[in-house]
């Protein structure tokens, strides 16, 4: 395969998993619209929350390493988070403590949207 192609796939990886740190961050926030949205989004919050409490490495990112091997280029040392978007929002220095504050303030947000859709359908039985 050519290493243009090999590189294509790298970047689908990381738009896929740009896309579902999203989701686990914010898919809470679906649940005001779709009734189903819990059903996919709290397995993925509880994975995204497993795998920065613990320190793990989500296997998306050693998938875009070996396309990007693949294409040529050079793998990347660490996690996705920290090579794609904390280091866009965070200085270096990012500690085990940062991670779980942010992990918390995750599951902080996402327990609002919740308890916000719970009281939306309280309210509406209680009118029928």
């Amino acid at each position: 395969m050519p290493p243009a192609l090999w590189s294509l796939l790298a970047d689908a990886v990381v738009l896929v998993h740009g896309m579902f740190v999203a989701f686990v961050v914010a898919g809470g926030l679906l649940a005001l619209r779709w009734r189903r949205a819990p059903w996919l989004h709290l397995p993925a919050a509880a994975w995204g929350f497993a795998v920065q409490a613990n320190g793990w490495i989500c296997p998306l990112t050693p998938l875009e390493n070996r396309l990007r091997a693949l294409s040529g280029d050079a793998p990347y040392p660490g996690d996705f988070l920290g090579r794609w978007l904390l280091a866009a929002l965070y200085p270096e220095g990012l500690t085990p403590q940062v991670q779980a504050w942010l992990a918390a303030l995750v599951v902080a947000a996402n327990v609002a949207a919740y308890g916000f859709v719970v009281a939306r359908r309280r309210r509406g039985r209680r009118r029928r």
